[in-house]
């Protein structure tokens, strides 16, 4: 058992390596430091250190890599946990190779993140695609109802994974216990996209974790959620269903061999100040203060949509008569910048920090885009796709992103192939994927999807040739 006061292994090794005098001839080129170019800002050289024998690496079972892992997943419950550094999107692929065979058929939700498409494309599996509901009245997807996935399952013939995305980008949670009950109750494993929600289940105000609800392979984001630097996240395993030694050689097919010791000392300690008795209460006393900030600015008549997570708050553009990506442009003027534009919202991220001292600026900037737009009238709701509950792709995927392809103008695609997908961004959610057949219903809402999207959607297409 680890103690909850004794020091995390990176912690404890990285300082005293950091500061080691000596002769280092060993990759990175900077040297510790010694050599690294000049100019400002200085930069923490001297802890961006290669795989020693003190440190090992995710995938090595020696060194304080591997010991920080194995206390991680005894903090969070579960078998295994492994760092990664370059992005949930890495491991969201890792997690598919290594619980799919080349061949099998994965059921994964229309507002999958685009990294999950590369790894069926690099995994040579077979997508199949389901729609959660749509809000048209925001634009936003919304969580899937478990009585949905049941039907779902049922039309779906065999399969080797199901694929969930809880929380959205916006904070919308499902109910993971009753959707992995459901699915693992038909012997089919589950991996749940958790990029959004590292801190999920870490308070009791909070919904269920995916851990806590049982999935197979949870993968956290925790620049997105929980803090850390850019391109820190985490792969977990529980459960019998899944081998650890095949996520372990997906990891090595996918994963730098050289991790950044940095890097991975930033999730440590995101992710040990969280898990203390201290960090729970500081995240306690967060949302406590986020949910007031909340309250507070619709009681001053900002229409902000309601959500499962506090540190994320959805401005209601639509209401106010303007798209998100014209918000976004109008308060980015103005230094208020925020995290995720679409076309009726407009999602800012509290972090992780105190919201005391945001309430004053936000609700100015806020309230002056509210007059800068008053008597606008309220957006339509938004046309929802015309796609069917479950969707199987015309052309299968590798072939059509990889087949000789040209662009045609959108009113001359009826019938073709798309060889390539439409991700206007953020948040990297694809509109069109490689291997869907054109039809003028679909063709019809792409239009209509490229006016809103302010010319981040050309009024062309690339299908095969």
């Amino acid at each position: 058992m680890f103690s909850p006061a004794a020091p995390w292994p990176l912690a404890a090794s990285l300082g005293p390596l950091a500061r080691q005098r000596g002769l280092f001839l060993h990759l990175p080129a900077h040297r510790r430091g010694a050599a690294a170019p000049p100019g400002r800002p200085r930069l923490p050289w001297a802890w961006d250190l290669p795989e020693l024998p003190e440190l090992g690496g995710p995938l090595l079972a020696e060194g304080a890599v591997a010991a920080s892992q194995r206390r991680l997943a005894a903090e969070l419950g579960a078998n295994h946990s492994w760092y990664g550094v370059n992005g949930a999107s890495g491991l969201l692929q890792a997690a598919l190779l290594g619980a799919v065979p080349p061949g099998g058929r994965v059921l994964l939700p229309r507002n999958l993140h685009r990294s999950l498409l590369h790894g069926c494309l690099l995994g040579g599996l077979e997508p199949l695609f389901y729609a959660p509901p749509l809000d048209p009245a925001t634009g936003l997807w919304q969580p899937l109802p478990p009585n949905e996935l049941e039907q779902l399952l049922a039309a779906a013939g065999e399969l080797d994974l199901l694929v969930l995305v809880s929380p959205t980008y916006q904070g919308l949670a499902a109910d993971l216990p009753a959707l992995v009950a459901l699915a693992q109750g038909r012997g089919l494993p589950v991996l749940v996209d958790e990029a959004h929600g590292g801190h999920f289940g870490l308070d009791p105000s909070l919904p269920c974790g995916a851990l806590a609800a049982g999935a197979d392979l949870v993968v956290q984001s925790l620049h997105k959620s929980l803090g850390g630097l850019g391109q820190t996240a985490l792969l977990h395993l529980q459960g019998p269903r899944l081998a650890p030694e095949a996520i372990e050689q997906a990891l090595l097919w996918l994963q730098t061999s050289s991790p950044s010791a940095l890097l991975m000392l930033s999730a440590e300690r995101a992710l040990a100040a969280r898990l203390a008795p201290r960090g729970r209460r500081q995240l306690s006393l967060w949302l406590h203060q986020a949910r007031a900030l909340g309250d507070r600015l619709r009681r001053g008549g900002l229409p902000l949509l309601p959500n499962q997570d506090p540190l994320r708050l959805v401005l209601d553009c639509g209401a106010l008569g303007l798209t998100g990506l014209a918000a976004d442009d109008w308060l980015m003027a103005r230094r208020v910048v925020a995290e995720c534009p679409e076309p009726l919202s407009l999602t800012f991220c509290l972090g992780m920090g105190s919201p005391r001292g945001l309430e004053r600026p936000l609700a100015a900037a806020l309230g002056q885009l509210r007059q800068a737009w008053a008597g606008a009238d309220p957006l339509p709701p938004l046309a929802p796709a015309p796609l069917p509950a479950l969707a199987r792709l015309a052309v299968p995927l590798a072939q059509a992103w990889r087949a000789p392809a040209v662009e045609l103008p959108l009113a001359e695609a009826v019938g073709r192939i798309a060889a390539r997908p439409l991700c206007p961004y953020p948040p990297g959610i694809p509109l069109l994927l490689p291997g869907e057949r054109l039809d003028r219903p679909r063709l019809d809402w792409l239009e209509g999807q490229r006016q809103l999207w302010a010319g981040q959607i050309a009024d062309r297409v690339t299908v095969l040739a």
